[in-house]
């Protein structure tokens, strides 16, 4: 039977609610997306295809694991390009490269911007299944951190300008006569300020609020 090269719209809202890894698949060569969708279905993951890479960016960013098998050479816009172009928006999408006549100039450009793998074709099935499960488990962990950061950020907006410079200084070592000095407020003031940014940072310790102010990039100052 001939598998569909088009996104199935019905299994990907399940693949989102129920968190199935998702491999996308940039190819122009529809043999090559076929070949690669049913594999990666029977692998366990949830695939989805396209032909271009304007037909790709198209597609929001997905909130589970995911990555993306990219052929170096597409039309339009190249997979070098692609890769380029969504640096900066979707970090933890880990790419692997694939391609029929690779070559040393392009191999490193690649894996100097980031790419997990680099495949020539025709590769092993267990190659790239071993180079998805890899950039799967990449992603998840960028997507844990990310998810970790943000609650952090949405505890840290909760707080006030004033709790916010105490935190900056606390978590720098200083005492809190010193940032009392420094903030020309009182020591029971400071102390009062310290013990709500505690609760509501869910700090169960000095030591966990600095390793929260070091993830929100707090060591420079409010």
């Amino acid at each position: 039977m001939k598998l569909s090269s088009a996104p199935d719209h019905r299994q990907r809202s399940v693949s989102m609610l129920s968190g199935t890894p998702i491999v996308f698949v940039v190819d122009d060569d529809i043999s090559v997306r076929e070949s690669l969708e049913a594999l990666i279905r029977f692998a366990g993951w949830q695939p989805e295809t396209f032909a271009s890479a304007q037909e790709f960016l198209s597609h929001p960013p997905v909130p589970v694991p995911n990555c993306l098998v990219l052929d170096v050479s597409l039309p339009g816009l190249n997979g070098l390009d692609l890769q380029k172009r969504i640096a900066s928006d979707r970090t933890d999408m880990p790419i692997i490269f694939i391609t029929g006549y690779g070559d040393v100039p392009t191999t490193v450009r690649a894996m100097k911007a980031g790419a997990v793998e680099f495949l020539t074709k025709p590769f092993s099935d267990d190659a790239l299944l071993d180079a998805i499960r890899n950039a799967i488990e990449k992603s998840g962990n960028a997507i844990g951190r990310a998810a970790e950061i943000q609650v952090l950020v949405d505890r840290y907006e909760m707080l006030s300008r004033r709790e916010r410079e105490v935190m900056a200084l606390v978590t720098t070592g200083l005492l809190n006569k010193q940032v009392a000095f420094d903030l020309g407020i009182s020591e029971i003031t400071v102390k009062a300020h310290r013990g709500r940014v505690m609760r509501k940072m869910q700090a169960g310790s000095l030591v966990d609020l600095a390793a929260m102010a070091a993830k929100l990039r707090l060591s420079k100052g409010p």
